[in-house]
């Protein structure tokens, strides 16, 4: 997906740093990293568990306050990562504004190596993830790497910004209660915790399938038409982070039973009825029959 070059993002709710918080939540998201070190199945959108530390931990963060005063164009999100994550932003607050007007904003932190949150301090290792307690996406976009060379993703733009968009529907499940499905059922192929996965990639698809009609501060668009490649890049992270993709890959064996975040399949399947319909109004995945009905 490519950003209007004369867009104005300047305003978009993203930033380099960190917050100090210490506090006892737990954050949703997180756990590419970690799966990779110790064989834990999570994935982002899922539980980072024992890497969020409510005490704050000994590591400090070695993010900078720097608030991307540098991103002010779509061309500058075009060619910068972090001008990616910064114009994302806008565009789903744009989009999300309009369909729940009641709901806070959130922002994105961007972090590098570890970061204080209000559900604890986290490493890198924990992945991109939403903090209810402080209403606070984090990312580190060195996980775009990983996802791209280690998890088979095609690593085109749009998976990242998929990504983020994935987070941002936790965010909207915070403010709906729907959240509180992921720590109520844990784990399992129809559990909670999956459903809200994929319920998080049918808002992220309902944004993308409306996502080049959304506005910058001077009403003007803020994303040129999606093309076939825009949406096969956000399916290739769909499909990289599955529970099965990710068990095959790093166990050698699929084990239903410990899902967290749904198949390869059923991830992009709830993305794609997002995006089709336009309507998060069809991701209602916690009462649907099984996740496989998208």
């Amino acid at each position: 997906m490519t950003f209007r070059e004369n867009a104005n993002i300047g305003s978009g709710r993203a930033s380099r740093g960190g917050r100090g918080g210490g506090g006892g939540g737990l954050a949703v998201g997180g756990g590419i990293g970690t799966l990779l070190l110790a064989l834990v199945v999570m994935m982002f959108g899922g539980n980072p568990g024992d890497l969020l530390g409510g005490d704050g931990g000994s590591t400090q963060s070695t993010a900078q306050n720097v608030d991307l005063a540098e991103c002010q164009t779509g061309a500058d999100a075009n060619e910068n990562v972090d001008c990616r994550m910064k114009a994302t932003m806008l565009s789903l607050e744009d989009y999300w504004t309009g369909v729940a007007p009641d709901a806070e904003l959130t922002q994105a932190i961007l972090f590098s190596g570890a970061v204080d949150t209000g559900c604890g301090q986290a490493t890198s290792q924990v992945g991109p993830f939403y903090c209810p307690v402080d209403g606070t996406i984090y990312l580190d976009t060195a996980f775009f790497q990983q996802l791209e060379g280690q998890l088979g993703a095609d690593g085109g733009n749009f998976s990242q910004m998929y990504v983020l968009a994935h987070e941002y529907g936790h965010h909207i499940q915070n403010y709906t209660g729907a959240l509180r499905a992921s720590q109520q059922d844990a784990q399992g192929p129809e559990s909670g915790a999956v459903r809200v996965e994929l319920q998080a990639d049918c808002f992220a698809g309902a944004w993308a399938g409306n996502a080049t009609r959304t506005e910058d501060p001077d009403g003007n668009t803020l994303l040129e038409p999606l093309s076939r490649e825009d949406i096969e890049s956000a399916l290739s992270a769909a499909s990289a982070v599955g529970d099965d993709s990710i068990q095959e890959r790093m166990q050698g064996q699929v084990t239903p039973h410990t899902w967290t975040h749904g198949s390869s399949e059923q991830r992009m399947g709830w993305f794609m009825r997002g995006y089709e319909s336009g309507d998060p109004n069809q991701c209602d995945v916690l009462n649907a029959g099984s996740v496989d009905d998208y």
